[in-house]
């Protein structure tokens, strides 16, 4: 049964970021993503499945006694995107079987196969992913014994490393930064610039409770679908210089290879409030922020990314150390999974133990026996039912416990 565990992958580590979104499902709601996934099912014969797909990983996990052999990678991937070609499925999917399958989906829950190493986000999208698998009807009980194993491994690294400890994400420092100058929830925050960064940066925003936030963006659609996590406001990025409501903090990030923000703009921005005690976070490359503001307004606080760069680093480097550690500990549950797996077969294998020993038991009384049963007084037919029952009992038990013993020698 090992051997049918099946892991189809593709990661930041053999593939663009930009091409991960080729290898996921086409549909966004859940009601299609579960169409193409029994589709899928049904295709290519599996017995469970299980998908998961992140800004830095599409991951299909499944049971199945099919090889895993480079046409059924490619019938697989280009199933999924007809537009795939081969070349492009041999360089980026990776292909796990049976005990390597076991400790890659280990490894992605403990965040050591991550993007960025510890962070715990990965373990939540897995749990969200699974409810989503089960609701579908396409978890069985071996996916689930590998989820819990995962999910207790998981656990244990988290705990008893400090392998999560130091943040490395630049948003979630600049963030931390922006709360060591004491902005309060309801401070004014205007978010310049709607990309990938920004997003990320409006997570941990959200996470620390600011919601009076505006977003300008050369797009208003984008800007618009960021401000309305928050209930805000969105405005083209045109009528920055023309925005009167004030601001306590400006993060900024475009692509711009000029400064969006000069004198000429801050000064309006402030609208006449004090400098000293406003943040500017600026976490584009190269810089929106033109540095002649500094010069005329040193009072305000500037955070920029080469500064959240090397704390990054240095917390990096710190993680990577604890990453023997937590690699030990996870090494203890891939190695005891095999085991987990063979009492989990043995409790399916005696489910039917019961019910045939109570069997047994009921043609026995009322067929077998049952003249001479008949026969006997009522004190008599009460103690041969508690015999009876205590046998039954004993019955059940010993088989379990014998090959239970058998496997652990």
């Amino acid at each position: 049964m090992l051997l049918q565990y099946k892991i189809l992958t593709v990661t930041h580590r053999h593939t663009n970021l930009s091409r991960i979104g080729d290898f996921s499902l086409p549909a966004d709601d859940q009601g299609a993503v579960s169409d193409l996934l029994q589709g899928l099912k049904q295709q290519f014969q599996l017995d469970e499945l299980f998908y998961v797909a992140t800004c830095n990983r599409v991951l299909f996990l499944f049971v199945t006694e099919k090889s895993l052999d480079e046409h059924f990678v490619e019938y697989f991937f280009q199933s999924i995107n007809p537009s795939l070609e081969t070349k492009a499925i041999k360089e980026s999917v990776r292909g796990f079987e049976g005990m390597p399958a076991v400790e890659h989906f280990q490894q992605v829950g403990c965040s050591i196969d991550s993007l960025v190493v510890g962070e715990r986000q990965i373990l939540g999208q897995l749990r969200e992913a699974f409810d989503q698998a089960k609701k579908r009807g396409h978890i069985g009980d071996y996916l689930r014994l590998l989820f819990q194993r995962m999910v207790a491994a998981s656990k244990d690294v988290y705990s008893n490393t400090r392998i999560g400890e130091k943040p490395v994400s630049i948003a979630s420092l600049a963030v931390r930064k922006m709360l060591s100058s004491h902005l309060k929830a309801n401070s004014r925050i205007v978010v310049i610039g709607a990309g990938q960064t920004n997003t990320l940066v409006s997570k941990f925003l959200l996470k620390h409770n600011f919601k009076n936030v505006t977003v300008f963006n050369r797009s208003l659609a984008k800007a618009e679908k960021l401000a309305k996590k928050f209930a805000g406001e969105a405005f083209p990025l045109t009528e920055l210089i023309n925005y009167r409501e004030g601001f306590d903090c400006l993060v900024v990030c475009t692509g711009a290879k000029e400064p969006i923000l000069n004198n000429v703009i801050y000064t309006s921005l402030l609208n006449g409030e004090d400098a000293k005690g406003k943040v500017i976070v600026d976490l584009a490359i190269p810089h929106n922020t033109d540095p002649e503001i500094f010069r005329t307004y040193p009072e305000s606080l500037y955070i920029e990314i080469e500064g959240l760069r090397q704390l990054a680093d240095e917390n990096r480097s710190f993680r990577e150390k604890e990453l023997a550690i937590a690699e030990q500990r996870l090494q203890q549950h891939i190695e005891a999974f095999p085991l987990n797996l063979q009492q989990r077969q043995l409790e399916i294998a005696m489910r039917e133990v019961p019910s045939a020993i109570k069997a047994v038991r009921v043609k026995a009384v009322n067929e077998i026996f049952r003249k001479d049963i008949e026969q006997m007084d009522d004190n008599s037919r009460a103690l041969l039912d508690e015999v009876l029952s205590y046998m039954e009992k004993k019955c059940i038990g010993i088989p379990m416990r014998v090959a239970r013993e058998t496997l652990i020698n």
